[in-house]
């Protein structure tokens, strides 16, 4: 049986106000959303998400995160800086090494909910 199409717009015309009191106020508290589009956008560069996901295993430095992503070590500082400037990544010193980490809990979340995300809609379901 052929599934129906469904389409984007609505096939009568008639508003909901409760639901639409409800959008405009959280888009209220939501803002212009910029500070979250440039967090997602670091999340859409498939190198900044290797080197998120290597860092969720713990504490690198760029030498150890170069070995790990086969890249140079400028290419792999380059996107760090990136990355420390979202507050996606934190650095600390030892002696002349700089290691790199996740920032905290929600950076670890977020990639762990994308990749749930992915793998149940590649397993075909919805």
């Amino acid at each position: 049986m052929a599934k129906a199409l469904i389409s984007d717009t609505c096939e009568s015309v008639g508003l909901h106000p409760e639901g639409v009191g409800r959008a405009v106020a959280r888009l209220e508290v939501f803002g212009d959303g910029q500070d979250l589009a440039e967090l997602f956008a670091a999340f859409g560069d498939p190198t900044r998400l290797r080197i998120l996901t290597a860092l969720s295993e713990g504490d690198l430095c760029v030498c150890d995160l170069s070995a790990a992503l086969g890249m140079t070590a400028s290419a792999v500082s380059h996107q760090l800086r990136l990355l420390r400037s979202l507050r996606l990544v934190r650095s600390r010193r030892e002696g002349r090494v700089v290691y790199y980490r996740l920032d905290d809990e929600h950076v670890l979340n977020l990639l762990a909910q994308g990749e749930a995300h992915v793998r149940h809609h590649s397993r075909g379901q919805s």
